[in-house]
């Protein structure tokens, strides 16, 4: 079954996804699972500053107090007044939080944690320990929010693909509008270097459009007059007048960052299980701690001993770590997914492609290009395959069909006209050169008929077969190309130990041949759409976990109906962005065996946080209640795990 593909968005529970919630008054991020982090994000150069003061100054009365500690006979009160000033410096946003989610009902979290592990260092006379735990807290979260803040500024450099103005014109006048009021079928101008605000077709001028930002590819795109360009695109060097074809809300450019704005909403089963853990296990240890505080007072009398172990339990044992980094390293992969022109519309996506086992492509305009070329020119005895192209490109000059274009292309020249010219219906052309003599292009059928012998060509593909006066002159083979990267997918993709299979409506014979030429493993032809969702199903069984990889248009059912719905060439297909789970920007089948290798990157460095975060701090715990373990061991166990873990998290970007 899908994913819930197509239902509402969860809601981001975390605030380190892709859209983080913003207490708006002490800038907190509320988790809603137990671990609001007390992460401070300064979204404005005033409120950073202000919040940077805050740190400077409460770590310098600190090392103020130890200074004069260690140097100065300081009677009790002033120890306490200078440690308690620096305190409420440091932890003043902290204690606020602390008493406002209790007063909701949140009372399990880090703000309370670390407000009853520091006041309580403070009642046991503990003041160095009490502030240096709120101060190297505090650091730990700022380097951490730095690591955050630039993984989503990584990330959301996508955004400036963001168009902020369109040159519509009227008449002979230009004026600057926002692309919102532009209206299908008005012109618009685009300038040297500016971009592209919506999609349309190039009414004058030629330029190269450097497409990397919605693509991935660095080669810039040449475009002249009846060439699409999509918004987004920065234009090069030359002047373009563009009719357009869609409304901004429909361009490709709004479906992308729309996309891009609502990744982070659809949520991995490993966040919804960290986010469920997160949940009982702070109550869990806080419980622990009490159990910890009381029964060996209870036992040994020594209640001191005990209540200050308890605090290192509390402050240790805060889930930070696997709350922000597990959420952050698939907004990451996400994207680091983008950058390279791979767009995974969720988090659950992004797992799904970790279990993939079998891939199974459409052909045409997937594996192939979906054009015709000309691939062999067999010429009969004494004649050159100049002179077969040549008549059959005079053949062909005054057709429309693709095999006509092909031919055209392949002789490279200007072709002569060729008179009496007429086309039969399922057998090909008829026409006379400049001589009189009949020239024949066309299938076997046509040959046979003229009662012409021929050699029959027996290679898959499209055969044109080209007589002249009654002689045989040669056979040209067009097929449709593979494209450059399919083999090396197929390799890819067997190299992770991914199975592949391809679905087509050719015939036996061309299907076959295609897959053996790239290393498909299975190969189903003669598919109608409806028999394509049945191959599908049979291959799902026998293989498991499946992704289909088609074009998103004639595929759309396949799509909908498979694991992962990859859809390929998404730039300009409206059918693509919506069916599928994952849209390639560009036509490289290489860009699955990429996504697929990221997604298990993804998954690696997600497992190695919470293996690390939960390891460390059960034996920091352990440490601690044994009494081998102090304050600041405890502060690395809580904010030392959380930096490291973020910083690994971001590794998923690369």
């Amino acid at each position: 079954m899908k994913h819930g593909h197509h239902g509402h968005a969860e809601h981001m529970e975390c605030a380190c996804e892709a859209g983080m919630q913003h207490d708006s008054a002490h800038g907190k991020h509320d988790h809603g699972n137990g671990c609001a982090c007390g992460h401070e994000h300064a979204h404005n150069q005033e409120e950073s500053k202000t919040y940077l003061t805050r740190i400077i100054i409460g770590a310098a009365v600190f090392a103020l107090g130890i200074i004069l500690q260690n140097t100065v006979d300081l009677p009790e009160w002033m120890r306490f007044a200078i440690f308690f000033a620096a305190y409420l410096v440091l932890g003043m946003g902290v204690l606020i939080t602390a008493g406002k989610n209790i007063a909701k009902g949140k009372i399990f979290d880090e703000n309370f944690l670390m407000t009853v592990a520091t006041i309580g260092a403070f009642l046991l006379m503990d003041y160095a320990e009490g502030t240096a735990v709120m101060l190297f807290y505090l650091v730990g979260e700022t380097l951490s929010d730095l690591a955050v803040e630039r993984s989503k500024k990584s990330i959301t450099k996508l955004m400036d693909i963001r168009p902020d103005y369109a040159n519509l014109k009227q008449g002979e006048t230009v004026m600057r509008v926002s692309p919102q009021d532009v209206k299908i079928g008005d012109t618009i101008v685009v300038k040297p270097f500016e971009k592209i605000p919506l999609d349309g077709v190039v009414l004058e001028g030629t330029s190269a459009l450097d497409t990397s930002a919605l693509t991935g590819e660095s080669m810039p795109r040449e475009v002249a007059a009846g060439d699409s360009a999509l918004a987004g695109s920065v234009n090069g060097g030359g002047l373009l007048s563009l009719r357009v074809e869609k409304e901004f809300g429909e361009s490709t450019v709004a479906k992308i960052l729309d996309l891009v704005e609502n990744a982070g909403s659809k949520k991995a089963h490993t966040e919804k299980f960290i986010t469920k853990f997160a949940r009982y296990y702070t109550p869990i240890v806080c419980a622990g701690a009490l159990v910890v505080a009381v029964i060996p007072s209870l036992a040994t009398g020594d209640w001191a001993t005990w209540i200050y172990r308890a605090l290192l339990f509390l402050v240790i044992s805060c889930p930070c770590a696997l709350v922000v980094s597990v959420p952050l390293t698939y907004f990451s992969g996400i994207g680091g997914a983008s950058k390279k022109g791979i767009l995974i519309k969720g988090a659950n996506y992004l797992e799904a492609l970790t279990g993939v086992r079998e891939v199974v492509f459409d052909k045409t305009g997937t594996l192939t290009k979906g054009e015709f070329a000309v691939k062999k020119v067999f010429a009969a005895d004494g004649v050159s395959e100049e002179e077969v192209l040549e008549s059959a490109a005079g053949a062909e000059l005054n057709s429309s069909h693709p095999i006509a274009k092909s031919v055209l292309a392949a002789y490279g020249k200007e072709a002569q006209e060729l008179k009496d010219y007429r086309e039969e219906a399922g057998y090909g052309v008829r026409a006379a050169d400049e001589n009189g003599q009949e020239i024949l292009a066309g299938n076997a059928k046509l040959m046979r008929r003229a009662g012409i012998g021929f050699a029959e060509v027996s290679e898959p593909g499209t055969v044109l077969y080209v007589a002249r006066g009654k002689k045989f002159l040669g056979s040209i083979l067009i097929a449709d190309q593979v494209k450059q990267d399919a083999r090396a997918t197929a390799q890819a993709l067997h190299g992770m130990g991914v199975g592949t299979a391809m679905l087509t409506g050719d015939a036996k014979r061309i299907g076959e041949a295609v897959a053996a030429d790239i290393g498909i493993d299975e190969v189903y032809t003669e598919l109608l759409p409806q028999d394509k969702v049945e191959a599908l199903e049979t291959i799902r069984q026998a293989k498991g976990s499946t992704a289909f990889v088609g074009d998103g248009i004639n595929d759309a059912p396949v799509l909908a109906r498979s694991d992962v719905g990859i859809a390929m060439g998404g730039a300009g297909s409206d059918a693509a962005i919506e069916a599928a789970d994952v849209v390639l920007m560009t036509d490289e089948p290489s860009k699955v065996a990429d996504s697929i290798r990221l997604s298990r990157k993804t998954r690696r460095i997600v497992w190695q946080n919470i293996i690390f975060a939960l390891a460390v701090k059960a034996a920091f715990m352990v440490l601690g209640v044994t009494g081998i373990a102090d304050m600041w061991w405890a502060v690395f166990a809580d904010v030392g795990v959380t930096l490291i873990a973020v910083l690994n998290a971001l590794r998923a970007m690369k």
